[in-house]
C-alpha cells in the first residue's frame, strides 16, 4: 500500500509518495504565481492548485510504478486563505491568501469584540479568514450574498477529490470562527462576522477520514480500490506531523522566508495579547502554539539583494567561529511582525552603525535580529507554560551551522538536525492519510526523524546573548516612536 501526501504551498505544490513504513518512493513538484492586482493583495486562483496536482499526480504514475497501490490521501494547505463558492460548488473569485492585508480595518473590528478572543483563542490577524469574508461583505455584496461554503485551501483541495466540504481542526483554528478550545465552530464568531454555520465546511480531526477520492478521479488516475481522504492539516500542523511533534515538549525552529517556533501542547492555553497562534493541533486531543516572525530568511534575502552577495556567500564570509553579539543591532520587521508586536505597519532598522562596519557586521547583525526575534517568541511560550525539550531546526536557513549555533544560543536550548530524508508537511500530510486509510494510531506513525547532529549553546556565549537579547528589547519603544 501506498499514500500520497500533497503540500499545498503559497507558490507551489509538492506531492510525495510513500509506502507503509513512511518510506519515499517518489515525489513530484508544480510551481504557480500569485496575483497582486492591488498594494497589500494577495490572491490565487484555485484552478491552478488542481492542475498542480494533477500534473504532479501524473508525473508520479509515470515514474513511480507503486502509485497504482494508494489507499490514502492527506493534503496540508496555507492556512487562512478564503475560497468562496456558490451552491453549485462553483468558485465566485480568487482566494484571498493568507498575506493578504486588505482587511485590516475589519480585523481590528473583529477584534475589539467582546469574546471574540476567548472563544477564538487568538487575536484576529488581517490575515484570517473571518475579517475577508467581512470585507468580501462591504466591499463586494453581490458576491458575498452568493456565498455558500467558505473553504481553506487544503479543504478545497479535500473538495476536488471528494465531492465533499470537510476541513480538519488545525487548519480551521486559523479563520477566527472556530471555538479552538471546544473543536467546533462558534455560533458567536460567526455571526460576529454575518456568516452562519451552514456556510462551514463539516469539521473532522485531521487523521480522521474525510471522504474517499472520487471514483473519476480514480479511474483517471489508473486507480481501482477505495482510496480514503483524511482532514489533512494547516501547513505548519503538517510540519508538526513530520517532524513528530505531537506532545508537551516537542517542537520545531522554521528557518524559512518567515521564522516560527512551534510547540506541541498537550492542552488548550491560550495567550491571544501575545500574538502567540494557539491552534488546534491535527490528531485529536492535541494543540499547539507558535510565534511567528514574517522576515527570517527573507531578512538574509534582502541583505544578499542589496549588496550584489547570495545568502550563502554572506554567512560563508562569516567563518566558522560564534562571536558574542556585536555593536551593530538589526531589527527584523521588513514586512511588519506578528509575535510579539501584531503590527502589519512596524518596519525594521539598522543601529549602531559606523564609519568602520563592514559588510560582515551587518550580515552578523541580520542573522543575530532574526535569533532575537525567534527569542521573543519562546518567552512567549514560556509564558502560557510550554516548555520544549526536544526541538528540530528546519527549513532552508538551517543549512548555516552558524546561525543554527548562534539560535541555539539564545533560546539557550539544543537543537536537533534530522540525519536527512522526508521530514516536513508532505510527509505530515501523507502520515495523516495512512492513519485515515488504516485507523492506525497517529502515535504510532508520527514519530521523530533520525538526529544528524545536535547543536548545543554555547555555554560560554549563553550569557553575551541574553545581554544582547535585553538591548534588542530595550529597541521597542524606539520603533513605536518612529511610527
Amino acid at each position: 500500500m501506498t499514500y500520497l501526501g500533497i503540500d499545498l504551498g503559497t507558490s507551489g505544490l509538492r506531492a510525495l509518495l510513500v509506502d507503509e513504513e513512511g518510506r519515499t518512493l517518489g515525489s513530484a513538484e508544480r510551481p504557480y504565481a500569485q496575483s497582486h492586482p492591488h498594494p497589500g493583495w494577495s490572491e490565487q486562483d484555485p484552478a491552478l492548485w488542481v492542475a498542480a496536482l494533477d500534473g504532479a499526480v501524473a508525473e508520479l504514475r509515470a515514474t513511480c510504478p507503486r502509485f497504482a497501490d494508494l489507499k490514502g490521501i492527506g493534503v496540508a494547505g496555507h492556512m487562512h486563505g478564503a475560497t468562496l463558492l456558490d451552491g453549485a460548488g462553483a468558485v465566485l473569485r480568487p482566494c484571498i491568501l493568507w498575506n493578504d492585508t486588505r482587511s485590516h480595518a475589519e480585523a481590528a473590528r473583529l477584534d475589539a469584540l467582546p469574546g471574540v478572543r476567548a472563544l477564538s483563542g487568538n487575536i484576529v490577524f488581517p490575515g484570517f479568514t473571518a475579517p475577508k469574508l467581512e470585507w468580501v461583505r462591504t466591499h463586494e455584496g453581490e458576491i458575498f450574498a452568493r456565498v455558500a461554503k467558505v473553504l481553506l485551501p487544503a479543504a478545497y483541495l479535500n473538495f476536488y477529490l471528494t465531492g465533499d466540504a470537510v476541513a480538519d481542526m488545525s487548519d480551521s483554528a486559523g479563520t477566527s470562527w472556530l471555538d479552538v478550545g471546544a473543536r467546533d465552530w462558534s455560533d458567536v464568531l460567526l455571526g460576529a462576522g454575518h456568516m452562519r454555520r451552514d456556510q462551514m465546511p463539516s469539521l473532522v480531526e485531521g487523521s480522521d477520514r474525510a471522504g474517499a477520492l472520487k471514483p473519476d478521479i480514480a479511474a483517471r488516475w489508473g486507480l481501482t480500490g477505495p482510496v480514503a481522504v483524511a482532514g489533512g492539516a494547516g501547513d505548519n500542523a503538517a510540519a508538526a506531523c513530520g517532524i513528530g511533534a505531537l506532545s508537551e515538549g516537542q517542537g520545531f525552529v522554521s528557518l524559512g522566508t518567515s521564522g516560527v517556533l512551534l510547540a506541541a501542547r498537550d492542552g488548550y492555553a491560550p495567550a491571544p495579547d501575545t500574538a502567540l497562534h494557539t491552534f488546534c493541533h491535527a490528531v485529536p486531543g492535541r494543540w499547539y502554539q507558535m510565534g511567528v516572525m514574517l522576515s527570517a530568511t527573507d531578512s538574509l534575502n534582502w541583505l544578499a539583494r542589496i549588496t550584489g552577495d547570495s545568502p550563502a556567500g554572506l554567512t560563508r564570509a562569516l567563518g566558522d567561529d560564534l562571536r558574542a553579539p556585536g555593536v551593530v543591532r538589526f531589527l527584523p520587521y521588513l514586512s511588519g511582525e506578528r509575535t510579539p508586536h501584531n503590527d502589519a505597519a512596524i518596519r525594521g532598522s539598522f543601529t549602531g552603525l559606523a564609519g568602520a562596519t563592514t559588510r560582515e557586521d551587518l550580515t552578523r547583525a541580520v542573522l543575530e535580529g532574526v535569533a532575537f526575534g525567534l527569542r521573543d517568541s519562546l518567552e512567549a511560550l514560556k509564558g502560557t507554560g510550554a516548555h520544549l525539550d526536544r526541538v528540530f531546526a528546519i527549513g532552508g536557513g538551517a543549512a548555516s551551522r552558524l546561525w543554527v549555533r548562534m539560535i541555539a544560543s539564545v533560546l539557550n536550548l539544543p537543537l536537533h538536525l534530522p540525519a536527512g530524508g522526508e521530514f516536513g508537511a508532505a510527509l505530515g500530510a501523507a502520515r495523516l492519510g495512512l492513519c485515515a486509510a488504516t485507523g492506525t494510531a497517529p502515535e504510532a506513525v508520527m514519530t521523530a526523524p533520525e538526529v544528524g547532529e545536535t547543536i548545543a549553546p554555547d555555554a560560554g556565549l549563553v550569557a553575551a546573548f541574553d545581554d544582547g537579547y535585553a538591548a534588542f528589547r530595550a529597541a521597542y519603544p524606539a520603533i513605536r516612536a518612529v511610527q
